[in-house]
């Protein structure tokens, strides 16, 4: 069955439950299947045990889901995030974030309204070179269940059309964010991820950048869907080449914004409307009296 589709051109394939099937069978299948087509993918759609959800990708599962669903405050991402991305784990598990699933809205998404899918949205994005949503996000679908993170009108039963013109939607959000990750080769990165100092536990800061220290990007998103919230960010001005009394530009990718800064601290606000900010650094070299960009 998966060659029949693999020869009509599917390369993506997302197995549902393959926890419930026995791992010998995973590793022979997957194994038959890119012996022959190596650019094949399988992504385990699985929440179970760590240790299940570590066998399957070790018998082959190129991407993995995560717990990302269900991490919503600062510590607790960053402790799982550092995990997944810079522990030995990363060597053969890959976490594709999903802020929300056909079986999962989140009571953050239930909660929080279009403030809380942008959030979502940035930190998956952001977090990880790859990520998914659910039908519905884009639009902040937030009907549940009384009492549970089901869907109250599940695709799984119906098939619903979308009004594309809701007034809560985010689809710009969604597009210039997904701009963004293909424009910058870091965000397209899995290990190269490295938390920051941020003094308010509802702001998290994060960079990325190559191996080789080019396309250096700085992240903050607020984690609070409710309120602005201000933030000292302690800049990593060693990871940068950069000194406390260098000045350098930053270009804020969301709103296409351009500044200068000095020091090795810089204050900034986000907003439910403006949650997330992602700084491209540019440091500065001076030749002859003019200033040229050195990255």
């Amino acid at each position: 069955m998966v060659l029949f589709w693999v020869e009509k051109g599917v390369r993506i394939f997302r197995v549902d439950n393959p926890h419930t099937k026995p791992l010998p069978f995973w590793i022979w299948l997957i194994r038959q299947v890119q012996n022959d087509y190596p650019d094949v993918l399988f992504l385990a759609e699985a929440f179970t045990r760590p240790k299940v959800m570590k066998a399957l990708a070790k018998a082959g599962f190129t991407q993995s889901y995560t717990y990302f669903t269900w991490r919503v405050f600062k510590l607790e991402i960053e402790d799982y995030l550092t995990e997944l991305t810079q522990s030995p784990l990363a060597e053969y598990m890959r976490g594709n974030l999903w802020p929300n699933t056909p079986d999962i809205l989140s009571d953050f998404l239930q909660q929080g309204g279009p403030p809380a899918f942008k959030i979502r949205l940035a930190l998956a994005a952001t977090l990880s070179p790859s990520y998914g949503i659910y039908s519905g996000y884009e639009w902040c679908e937030a009907r549940a269940l009384p009492g549970s993170e089901e869907y109250l009108d599940s695709e799984k039963y119906q098939l619903r059309a979308w009004d594309v013109e809701r007034p809560d939607n985010i689809r710009r959000f969604t597009q210039r964010i997904n701009h963004v990750r293909r424009a910058n080769p870091s965000l397209q990165q899995y290990r190269n991820l490295r938390f920051h100092r941020a003094d308010n536990d509802r702001v998290i800061f994060f960079g990325k950048r190559g191996a080789d220290g080019s396309n250096p990007l700085l992240i903050a998103v607020s984690l609070d869907p409710f309120a602005p919230q201000q933030a000292h960010l302690h800049l990593p001005l060693g990871d940068l080449g950069l000194s406390a009394e260098e000045t350098f530009q930053v270009h804020e990718l969301m709103s296409d914004r351009r500044a200068l800064w000095r020091g090795s601290q810089t204050q900034i606000t986000l907003t439910p409307e403006h949650p997330a900010a992602i700084w491209s650094v540019h440091r500065f070299a001076r030749r002859e009296d003019s200033f040229d960009y050195y990255y």
